[in-house]
């Protein structure tokens, strides 16, 4: 299983994925996030799904920013969803013969020339895709039940990229902790707004093992001090016993 979360505020973009890969007790950890950076182009892209499936969408992709201009992200979007049916078109059958699922859920973000801020797409395996905007500040892919409801109580548009940031991170600790699918190293990539400049962070669970103590701790904190009083109508019922 994967995490992968891209949120969009206001000021730029936050993208977190985790590295780990299982394959049946085999367990090894890659990048789960590519990277494409030049004049006035900023893109990534997050996948969780068939690791064959993706990395060839990848390279037809590749090819493709070699020889084609995008000067609007949907429209990037729209090429690497092309490329997900060509590859759908080729493997799906053995794939399935074999007993795999087809399955790719994208994540892509950035700026291209002409867009006039920050875009953030959900592209699906059928290769159709929706834009992330207001009242959708973040998305998701892979493992996603367990790091929604902080992101949920605590982000909105207007949030800052260092909110956003320090939220996503603990969307994804929550998502760790439950999970054994989950796990560090975790790839930070940030682009703040009309930049042009993607910038990329590895975090070992070391440099963040001091953050997810203190997240517990303000978590059971926090559950103490929830008054008591409320609970006091439902208890009185219970039968009553003798010391």
């Amino acid at each position: 299983m994967t995490y992968c979360l891209g949120i969009k505020v206001k000021e730029g973009l936050v993208a977190i994925a985790d590295t780990l890969i299982t394959s049946g007790t085999e367990t090894v950890y890659k990048k789960k996030v590519f990277v494409e950076q030049k004049d006035n182009f900023s893109l990534f892209i997050m996948t969780s799904g068939l690791r064959s499936v993706r990395d060839k969408a990848v390279v037809y992709f590749r090819e493709q920013l070699d020889n084609q201009e995008f000067n609007k992200l949907y429209k990037a979007v729209n090429a690497f969803g092309l490329q997900v049916k060509k590859v759908a078109e080729e493997d799906k059958d053995s794939l399935e013969h074999a007993g795999f699922k087809f399955d790719l859920n994208t994540i892509i973000g950035g700026q291209l020339k002409d867009d006039k801020e920050p875009k953030l797409f959900l592209l699906y395996p059928e290769g159709n895709w929706v834009e992330l905007g207001q009242g959708a500040p973040y998305v998701i892919i892979g493992n996603s039940g367990h790091g929604k409801a902080i992101l949920n109580r605590t982000l909105t548009e207007e949030s800052s990229m260092k909110l956003a940031l320090k939220a996503g991170f603990l969307s994804f600790d929550s998502t760790r902790v439950s999970s054994n699918n989950v796990d560090f190293p975790i790839d930070v990539v940030l682009y703040k707004k009309n930049s042009f400049s993607l910038t990329e962070q590895r975090y070992e669970q070391k440099d963040l093992q001091t953050i997810s103590a203190q997240w517990a701790e303000e978590l059971k904190k926090a559950l103490e001090d929830i008054p008591d009083e409320w609970m006091d109508a439902a208890f009185s019922k219970l039968p009553q016993q003798d010391d």
